[in-house]
């Protein structure tokens, strides 16, 4: 960053001026992580992400005041922005006019909204050009209150093989809480209704078989003994935990893309992948779901 003065600083990006106000101020205050700390932290994971995030409409968590104040969900383009960043448009039943969700298309729009107090970056399951056909389904692992990480490795395990019994992959990553999320990728050929529905029966399978460990999403996802299969977060304009997104919980952490080994290993938890340590692990392992981007599936029959 280059400062003009002690509390505005510009920043070049994709040819873009970011203007930073306030770069010191502190979002995280357990962990003294300031704006600028996010910023660094979204310069350099920007080319993993950005595939994640490029053309799919994204939802914005922003906490103007640090993660220590209320924040809120944005789900329209700011009136203020400017020109060159660019919004989907989409017509929800539930209400009349259009919403304009943004898009993410470069590192400097990632980088505008960052500095705007938006910390997490939440992504819909379809493109912008197609919104009834998502190219990703999720099983949202999500631990009742009583659940430990370890018995989310676990379920995240019994998702993958029951994916792998119908010849499809999934791709897990932490959702940056106390869940994890399996991803699958898909070519956009299947409506929201045909992919939940598939999701919601590989949930009732697992529940009926593994009924002290899995429980198929019904009211509240966070009680109890087990671990819940949220099946409806594949809807659209539902949005989830985009990979690497930042969570504004105290310690700072990242959602985390993970090996199927290190899953089975048992030896990871979500503290691990942080602001701090997230941008070494890109450098050392690579974006780990790259193959996901080039490999889209067909639901099975």
């Amino acid at each position: 960053m280059s400062g003009e003065q002690a509390d505005i600083q510009v920043l070049q990006v994709d040819g873009r001026e970011i203007v930073v106000t306030s770069p010191d101020k502190v979002l995280w205050p357990q962990d003294g992580l300031t704006k600028t700390d996010l910023l660094d932290y979204y310069q350099a994971v920007a080319p993993a992400m950005l595939p994640y995030l490029r053309d799919h409409p994204v939802t914005l968590r922003v906490f103007p005041g640090g993660i220590d104040r209320p924040g809120h969900y944005r789900r329209d383009l700011p009136k203020d922005a400017p020109d060159w960043l660019p919004s989907a448009t989409y017509s929800p039943a539930s209400r009349a006019g259009e919403l304009h969700p943004p898009l993410i298309p470069d590192a400097a729009a990632l980088l505008w909204y960052a500095e705007r107090g938006a910390i997490e970056f939440h992504i819909w399951l379809a493109t912008a050009d197609r919104l009834e056909q998502p190219d990703w389904a999720v099983f949202d692992l999500d631990p009742g209150d009583e659940v430990d990480f370890p018995a989310v490795l676990d379920a995240a395990l019994l998702v993958r093989d029951t994916l792998a019994a119908q010849g499809i992959d999934g791709y897990p990553k932490t959702s940056g809480g106390r869940g994890l999320h399996v991803f699958v990728p898909l070519e956009p050929v299947h409506d929201f209704a045909a992919v939940r529905d598939w999701v919601r029966g590989i949930a009732a399978q697992l529940a009926e078989e593994h009924p002290d460990q899995i429980a198929v999403a019904a009211r509240g996802t966070h009680e109890g003994q087990r671990v819940t299969v949220d099946h409806a977060q594949n809807s659209v304009a539902r949005n989830t935990a985009a990979p690497y997104t930042a969570r504004g919980h105290p310690g700072a952490p990242v959602s985390a893309p993970v090996t199927w080994d290190e899953v089975a290993a048992g030896t990871i938890r979500p503290d691990q992948f942080t602001l701090r340590t997230m941008p070494e692990r890109i450098q050392q392992l690579g974006d780990l779901w790259a193959p996901a981007l080039n490999a889209p599936q067909r639901l099975p029959g």
